[in-house]
């Protein structure tokens, strides 16, 4: 037992036992508390930085969420945006792609237009050259044949009086002109031109001394050309003399005649180093023609043709001038006859129109007058109606 003060404390009580058995474990619990606080103290001072890292940490793992939930949105929003460009950029290739396709379309469909019309154009050009070439191996057998023609003395007098048959027939009427006519002396014409007297009929006669003239053109060396042009001179002069013995008849043909050279070359030939020689010609009253001035010539002797034959019909023409006189004449007078017919039937006129004027008058006053007021008073008796 224990005395404290006035207080005394028996260990073998119970409850004393149980309140000291309390105490000594409260005593130790505030022991161990104390020493857990101490502890904890120490351990809070040394967790402080730790805890400070860690809500570092924390806030920075929160950044790394944040950032990383911002960053999910970027990448929706650049894949949106990614999504939305690949799809422009796609539509915007199709259209490219169409545009391409249809220009090249435009192009392919052009270019097979120009390539089948240039074919076109070639096969009609190649068409043309056939043609053409036809018409030159024609013309080259012509020229064959031409010279086959030159060649013979009688065939080409022959082609000089074809070529002067057809200059005549066009300048000449039908009527103006014979061919191969037999003269007085025997000898026949290749063309008799009827011109009226003065001068009279004039004779046309084709020569083409051919082989004088090649002999000229393949001539080489002053000495081979002057003889050419001498042979050529003579063989124009033989024509020149025959033309005028046979042709020039005095009474019967015109006082001279003409030279038919159906080649102009020939006839230039003539005149640019033969000039003495178309002086005899024209001594000889033998005139020498190319085509060209033969037409020439022959439209001349036109005109002096239509002047003569104007000149016949002179009297038939003032006869018919005497008869259109009379005619006028006549005309005149059935004018003025008519002119007298027509006054009075434009006096016949006025005067029906006078009185159709009248009647009309006299008939609109009778329209207007009032016969109620000049009627008789009514009576029962009948008045009859005689003649006055």
């Amino acid at each position: 037992m224990i005395q404290i003060g006035d207080t005394q404390i028996d260990f073998s009580d119970p409850l004393v036992l149980a309140a000291t058995a309390a105490g000594v474990v409260l005593l130790i619990l505030v022991i161990v508390t104390a020493a857990a606080l101490r502890a904890a103290r120490r351990s809070a001072h040394a967790l402080e930085p730790l805890s400070m890292h860690l809500s570092a940490l924390g806030q920075s793992v929160q950044g790394l969420s944040d950032g990383q939930h911002r960053l999910a949105g970027g990448l929706t929003h650049v894949s949106d945006l990614q999504a939305k460009a690949q799809a422009s950029v796609l539509e915007a290739m199709e259209r490219r792609l169409e545009e391409v396709q249809k220009g090249m379309s435009e192009t392919l469909h052009g270019t097979s237009t120009r390539t089948a019309r240039s074919l076109g154009e070639l096969q009609q050009k190649l068409e043309q050259i056939d043609r053409a070439q036809a018409k030159i191996e024609k013309l080259s057998g012509d020229v064959l044949s031409l010279q086959d023609i030159l060649s013979n003395k009688q065939t080409r007098g022959a082609f000089g009086e074809i070529q002067l048959n057809d200059i005549v027939s066009k300048a000449l009427p039908p009527d103006a002109y014979s061919f191969q006519s037999t003269l007085s002396n025997g000898k026949r014409a290749d063309c008799l031109i009827r011109l009226p007297n003065p001068p009279g009929p004039i004779v046309i006669d084709a020569k083409f001394p051919l082989e004088a003239y090649e002999a000229l053109v393949r001539a080489e060396g002053q000495e081979a050309k002057a003889r050419a042009i001498r042979d050529l001179g003579a063989a124009v002069r033989l024509h020149i003399k025959a033309i005028a013995e046979r042709y020039i008849i005095e009474g019967e043909t015109a006082d001279g005649a003409l030279m038919f050279l159906p080649s102009e070359a020939v006839y230039a030939e003539l005149h640019a180093r033969l000039p003495d020689v178309v002086r005899a010609g024209f001594d000889a009253r033998v005139w020498i023609v190319s085509p060209t001035t033969c037409m020439a010539t022959l439209n001349t002797m036109r005109a002096v043709m239509k002047d003569a034959r104007m000149r016949e019909q002179a009297g038939e023409i003032r006869k018919a001038l005497r008869q259109l006189h009379r005619d006028v004449e006549l005309v005149e007078e059935r004018a003025g006859k008519l002119e007298v017919h027509l006054r009075r039937a434009g006096e016949d006129v006025a005067g029906i129109l006078t009185a159709s004027a009248r009647a009309g008058k006299r008939a609109e006053r009778l329209d207007n007058f009032d016969f109620e007021e000049l009627a008789p008073p009514a009576t029962d008796s009948v008045v009859p109606l005689t003649r006055g």
